[in-house]
């Protein structure tokens, strides 16, 4: 007996990651969804900066205190230059992040077609010959299960998700001291596609696949090419976003939210106004700021 890692466990239900939603007749039935939203994380910091902008306003507007503090129209310039640096830095990262975003999921699908392309391909170089029929549903039913657990490898080495429960094709049949060492191995993707290779060389030497040694390098060839491309998706998780640029990023806005809420509390005399001024502001500023590290790591949960 022995026992399969998470990713590895065929009867545990597929984990879906990517948010589906609908935009509606007029494109707002989707705004109010809470699931995978920036919202909830950008209220918690929107809402306690309005708050002290509307108690510094009444601070300041009860002392009189205005004329005193020295804000006014240089704080308010003060305030434009530094947010128009935050702002470029903060959709700086946002493109960059949805470019990272985009390019995980086009390696994702590609690497699943190249691999799709040399299983259907093996499919089609089989016997057909009614005498050698049991090896080649053998063959095939062997190679259908390895195909799935090779995907299935690849997305639990790229995923970063609290889950990795991916569904594939059960292996009961397999050997188990292979499936031991293969749950003890760390490149587990790798493992896979040698023993995929190993089967298609030793089925084309026994006569299950029939089909000229050129056109049988194609299949290796896009197992190969499903490879690179699982690697270069995997350089997503290996190397993040610059440190310098991160840490800036998160240093001015921490600072861009102590400014909004003395600023706006010393420039605008209504404390309401002070506070809903604060709140928009800060609300705007980190939700592009969330949306960015959402965008980031393509594999995670949302």
């Amino acid at each position: 007996p022995f026992s399969l890692p998470v990713s590895f466990t065929s009867r545990r239900k597929l984990v879906v990651a990517m948010i589906q939603y609908r935009q509606g007749t007029w494109g707002f039935g989707f705004a109010l969804s809470l699931k995978g939203s920036v919202f909830p994380k950008a209220l918690a910091l929107a809402i306690p900066c309005g708050l002290l902008s509307a108690c510094l306003g009444q601070i300041v507007t009860y002392f009189e205190l205005a004329s005193n503090t020295g804000a006014g129209d240089v704080g308010i310039s003060v305030l434009g230059g530094f947010s128009f640096i935050l702002g470029f830095l903060l959709v700086f990262r946002s493109q960059q992040a949805y470019s990272r975003w985009w390019e995980g999921c086009t390696l994702l699908q590609q690497m699943r077609g190249e691999w799709y392309h040399a299983f259907s391909s093996c499919m089609a170089f089989c016997d057909s010959s009614p005498e050698n029929f049991d090896n080649v549903v053998c063959f095939q039913h062997t190679l259908v299960r390895l195909i799935s657990m090779l995907y299935g490898a690849a997305l639990s080495e790229i995923s970063e998700m609290r889950s990795n429960a991916f569904e594939f094709i059960d292996l009961d049949d397999f050997d188990a001291n292979s499936l031991e060492f293969l749950e003890n191995s760390c490149n587990k993707c790798e493992i896979t596609l040698q023993w995929v290779q190993r089967l298609v060389v030793e089925a084309h030497n026994a006569g299950v696949v029939k089909i000229a040694p050129p056109l049988l390098t194609r299949v290796f060839n896009q197992l190969g090419n499903g490879i690179v491309l699982l690697h270069n998706a995997q350089k997503l998780n290996d190397f993040p976003m610059p440190f310098p640029l991160s840490q800036i990023i998160i240093f001015m806005l921490v600072l861009h939210w102590l400014l909004t809420a003395f600023v706006t509390a010393t420039a605008v005399g209504n404390s309401v106004w002070a506070a809903f001024i604060s709140f928009v502001v800060v609300f705007g500023f980190w939700g592009v700021h969330y949306i960015g590290l959402e965008l980031e790591q393509p594999f995670g949960d949302d």
